[in-house]
């Protein structure tokens, strides 16, 4: 079987790869060894956002009497939450099926291995293995769930982010190792629907990639919900011998033992780059990671590699982009390489989190001479009004040239306002036309033009 494209992975960089090159023309196959979407549509984006959403409801029903309600009795029906996850990712997985189908793309259910010769082995689930080739062969098998060698995954005391979200019943106590977006994700929901939630963090902020302005807020929210959260601190073993584990961690203090009845390991994502032909081709990796260009192929012609196994971040949005990319590149079209620098990052707990750019400790660290403004949502009607206004939003401007050098927000719904900076940014738009922009009244939004204004000493609600 010969094809101008075969996809290797059909989650979010594989499946756009696919259509974006039937769509300019390629006769176009894609293999996928579980189910379309990958990671990102069935074990996490997707799903994921359906528990929180869940859990924000339950919120709701919670602080009903705050918005001037009585709601008498509610109960939350873990089983069924889980299910809902579980019905929304099925369903977005089908309609992954429909776009296959309706763009002319060919299906192959299998495990892929790599050949030499633009040529790739399917081994199907009964074991028998076809042979098919292609002039351009794209790898995007993604990544999973990344194991210490001190806190091996049994699946049921001490889980990945696949487990802790089918979980068969809602454990009472649950300790989350790791506050990047996974792990604060999961220790939220599980928090907010009764679970006693401790997150473990080894670097001295939780979310540590984000502003420390929006950390310190965050760990301020998140213990005013109920968690414990410990950070310097590193999870040394687990004993999973009894009912449940007890966890050894190392603090500034000493030692101490934590118990709990389920123990999340979110400690970042290890690539799937095993067992796929990668050696027998002769593809170059460093460091867990797939060697190519700002095209996105690889040291050997008619190979790519995009999304998680590659360099940069580890997004379903960044995949999909790269997917594009690098089959535009492979039709010839006029395309720029990726700039790294203006991703968006999200955080969906409550409060949420939205990023891009530097932050305002990496703006001073390259030297920048910088203008920096803010604007709480305590000062905003839209968030008063919605009963919201915890969080802010945060600008950094090039003093010199007014070029918006980092954008970070923590609140509500400010997950959907992030791409205002990212757009502005691709535009190099300043911040004086920002100001300038008029913002809808009363949105959560028009922080962002009121803490471009304060930066420039012109903030009108503050």
């Amino acid at each position: 079987m010969k094809y101008d494209v075969i996809v290797l992975g059909s989650g979010p960089g594989g499946y756009v790869a696919a259509i974006r090159a039937a769509q300019l023309g390629f006769k176009t196959a894609i293999v996928e060894k579980e189910n379309l979407g990958g990671i990102c549509l069935n074990w996490g984006c997707i799903p994921t956002k359906a528990l929180l959403k869940s859990a924000q409801v339950f919120d709701y029903l919670k602080h009903a009497s705050d918005y001037g309600l009585t709601v008498n009795e509610f109960d939350k029906d873990f089983g069924a939450v889980v299910q809902r996850s579980r019905g929304v990712a099925d369903g977005m997985s089908k309609g992954i099926q429909f776009l296959m189908k309706k763009n002319k793309i060919d299906v192959i259910e299998g495990a892929g291995k790599l050949k030499p010769g633009k040529k790739l082995d399917v081994i199907a689930k009964d074991g028998a293995t076809t042979e098919y080739s292609a002039d351009h062969i794209i790898i995007a098998t993604g990544a999973r769930s990344r194991e210490l060698p001190n806190l091996p995954q049994d699946g049921k005391k001490v889980i990945g982010y696949r487990q802790a979200m089918t979980l068969p019943e809602q454990p009472k106590s649950m300790i989350v190792v790791g506050s990047g977006a996974i792990g604060v994700e999961f220790a939220h929901f599980y928090n907010s629907m009764g679970t006693k939630v401790t997150i473990v963090e080894f670097m001295p902020n939780i979310v540590p990639v984000e502003d420390e302005e929006v950390s310190k807020q965050f760990e301020r929210s998140l213990k005013k919900s109920g968690i414990d959260i410990m950070t310097n601190s590193s999870v040394e073993k687990v004993d999973t011998s009894g009912s449940g584990v007890k966890a050894t961690v190392k603090t500034a203090k000493g030692e101490e033992i934590l118990e709990a009845d389920i123990l999340l390991s979110a400690v970042g994502i290890k690539s799937n780059i095993e067992n796929i032909g990668l050696e027998e081709v002769g593809i170059a990796t460093d460091r867990d990671k797939v060697l190519v260009n700002a095209y996105y192929q690889t040291n050997i012609p008619g190979y790519y590699a995009i999304g998680d196994i590659v360099p940069g971040q580890a997004l379903a949005h960044v995949a999909s982009a790269e997917g594009i990319l690098c089959v535009e590149k492979i039709a010839g079209l006029h395309v720029e390489p990726l700039d790294y620098g203006n991703i968006p990052g999200c955080t969906y707990a409550t409060p949420e989190i939205a990023s891009v750019g530097l932050t305002e400790k990496a703006a001073k660290e390259k030297g920048y001479e910088i203008k920096v403004g803010k604007f709480p949502f305590s000062a905003s009607g839209k968030a008063k009004a919605a009963g919201t206004p915890d969080g802010f939003v945060k600008v950094i401007f090039d003093a010199k040239y007014g070029e918006w050098l980092g954008c970070h927000m923590i609140g509500a719904g400010v997950t959907d306002m992030i791409a205002e900076a990212v757009v502005a940014r691709k535009l190099e738009t300043t911040g004086h036309e920002i100001i300038k922009s008029v913002h809808p009244h009363p949105t959560m939004s028009e922080a962002i033009m009121e803490a471009a204004a304060a930066a420039y000493d012109e903030v009108i609600h503050l």
